[in-house]
């Protein structure tokens, strides 16, 4: 089944990844407050994200974990790092369209330019800054979630 999900019809899922509870925490605040988004499932490491993504394990249940229509992604992660997970994501007929953002503290160019090399939709600094963080945020939301035309989705 194909889905396209419209942010000006029906909210959607955000997967988050960020094994940094206090910026989970606060990156889940910033968007709850942007709005527009009917779920944030956050994975601690790229292996919970990728479980998440193929439905695996305790992500089983299809119903209960449906497919997201966007990824915000850390770089920095324990075990699978970032890159290896957007390297996964792109390689996926059925997850490649979805939007992954990288949102990560690292403002290395050769971060930038390596998940931009793996096909990253877009590149976020994360600002220190509560309200910085929270303005790029709404500014992430009202492009991705209001303005841009998502794909089709594979369900």
């Amino acid at each position: 089944m194909k889905m396209r999900f419209n942010m000006i019809y029906e909210p959607l899922s955000i997967l988050l990844v960020e094994d940094e509870k206090a910026h989970a925490e606060l990156t889940k605040r910033a968007i709850r407050r942007a709005g527009n988004v009917n779920r944030i499932i956050v994975a601690g490491d790229g292996e919970e994200a990728l479980d998440y993504l193929h439905n695996r394990g305790k992500y089983s249940d299809r119903l209960k974990n449906p497919t997201v229509g966007l990824i915000l992604l850390d770089i920095k992660l324990p075990g699978i790092d970032g890159i290896e997970v957007l390297k996964q994501i792109k390689e996926d007929p059925k997850l490649k369209k979805i939007p992954v953002i990288m949102l990560t503290t690292s403002d290395r160019e050769e971060d930038i330019d390596n998940s931009y090399d793996h096909y990253a939709n877009s590149y976020l600094t994360k600002p220190v800054g509560f309200k910085e963080f929270e303005e790029k945020i709404m500014q992430l939301n009202s492009y991705w979630l209001l303005i841009n035309e998502p794909p089709v989705l594979e369900e």
